[in-house]
């Protein structure tokens, strides 16, 4: 759903909550609406999305108040919304008509708007059968927030069975087929020697010479889905690694890891750039003992001679009435947040299409850390790094408990992205 197909209204005129009297049995002095505050107000900024997400699930509409206290959610008070913001413990204020009115109001002559929220989006998660769920930071914000998903890999991907999903988050896949090059550091890992069996034995089922060649068709597959319509999220390496595997029609990027020779330098200009999401005119890298994929990475991790320093990064301010995909793609109760590290942790800017949407960067630096673009029908959203609450991630360590980070701003990105393909869309007139 592209973005000019977001409704890009008033608050004024929205109809899903316009002030009446309630619809569903209730006191003659309980108030009708529900206020979930996104400010400082909030007493688990996480599992509000969950609260919103659940009543969608369950038929209700809400709106989602960009721009206003942190982008607070305006719920119906039944019963139903009511227990399930108590046992979750989210933070509420009841609203009436009148009060909702001077919301209204403030909104429509502000920086604001009001975004109605009509139904859940269908969920999947890319992973590995056996991939730990405390090793994805979507998985675990997820769970976290009590909003439901299901795994699939690359049988389903492969298939017909994107087609059963609104949204798609990618777990950090190698989608070049180089195991993320662990071998480097990590030959004779039994962790490491069950990927590579479990991703021999699937491309071999699927009737393919290779796992770059397997991995390869999967991103394509990828591609389709966004350009039907789809929304995709990605972390960490899949950002980079996708569009790699995109551009590389015809170029094994694999070649030179898997027999220990340099690539070709010919192989960075043969790439076909007008294949890829959001990154263009990258370099390979060519020798096959630096765990690093190309330059597309800003801080460039894995180089210890070239790693750059943790900042942090600060979020844009978008028009909520102009672009509200953006807008709600944002919407935090912190606009500055600390840096985390990834195997690919940021974006070089000059590496950038210039069709792609920067929604944060570190100022003044040769990266952005938060992107977004359209392709088709459908959009994409890359941000870099492991884990918001994590900054030095290895592998191996204990898993993050969002519990001790109820109000984390980086994990809120996350769920910006969630919730959003649930936002009300418009025909375009012809």
């Amino acid at each position: 759903m592209r973005r000019r197909e977001f409704v890009a209204r008033t608050s004024a005129g929205l109809l899903a909550f316009a002030p009446g009297p309630p619809r569903w049995p209730s006191r003659a002095a309980a108030a009708p609406w529900l206020l979930v505050p996104m400010d400082d107000a909030q007493t688990d900024h996480l599992k509000a999305y969950g609260l919103a997400f659940r009543l969608l699930e369950r038929g209700g509409k809400a709106e989602w108040l960009l721009n206003y206290r942190g982008g607070a959610f305006l719920l119906p008070a039944d019963g139903a919304t009511s227990r399930d913001a108590a046992l979750a413990g989210v933070a509420t204020e009841p609203l009436d008509d009148g009060s909702l009115v001077e919301v209204r109001g403030e909104i429509q002559t502000e920086n604001m708007d009001a975004v109605p929220l009509e139904k859940a989006p269908r969920i999947a998660v890319y992973a590995p059968p056996n991939a730990a769920p405390w090793d994805d930071a979507v998985t675990m914000a997820l769970n976290y927030a009590g909003i439901k998903f299901e795994k699939i890999w690359d049988s389903q991907v492969a298939g017909q069975g994107l087609r059963g999903y609104d949204w798609l988050h990618l777990h950090h896949e190698d989608f070049t087929g180089q195991y993320s090059k662990f071998f480097l550091n990590y030959a004779g890992a039994p962790w490491l020697m069950e990927m590579v069996e479990q991703n021999r034995a699937m491309a071999r089922s699927l009737g393919y010479p290779s796992v770059p060649a397997e991995k390869r068709a999967v991103a394509v597959a990828i591609g389709r889905f966004v350009e039907r319509g789809g929304f995709l999220f990605a972390m960490c390496t899949a950002t980079e690694t996708l569009d790699l595997a995109l551009a590389a029609d015809g170029v094994d990027i694999a070649a030179a890891y898997a027999d220990g020779s340099p690539m070709d330098p010919k192989a960075s200009e043969d790439m076909r750039w007008d294949r890829s999401l959001a990154f263009q005119n990258a370099r390979l890298e060519l020798s096959p003992t630096t765990p690093v994929y190309s330059d597309i990475d800003g801080h460039q991790v894995n180089s210890p001679d070239r790693r750059q320093p943790l900042g942090s990064f600060t979020l844009f301010n978008f028009s909520a009435k102009i672009d509200p995909v953006a807008t709600m793609l944002v919407q935090n109760h912190r606009q500055v947040i600390p840096d985390f590290y990834g195997l690919t942790t940021s974006f070089a800017r000059n590496r950038l299409k210039p069709s792609v949407t920067v929604l944060a960067e570190e100022t003044g630096a040769a990266w952005v850390k938060y992107i977004h673009g359209e392709r088709g029908q459908g959009t994409w959203t890359f941000y870099g790094g492991h884990d918001p609450e994590d900054p030095q991630h290895q592998i191996g360590d204990a898993p993050t408990d969002l519990s001790l980070h109820p109000h984390s701003p980086g994990y809120r990105l996350i769920l910006n992205n969630v919730l959003f393909p649930a936002a009300k869309k418009k025909e375009l007139k012809t």
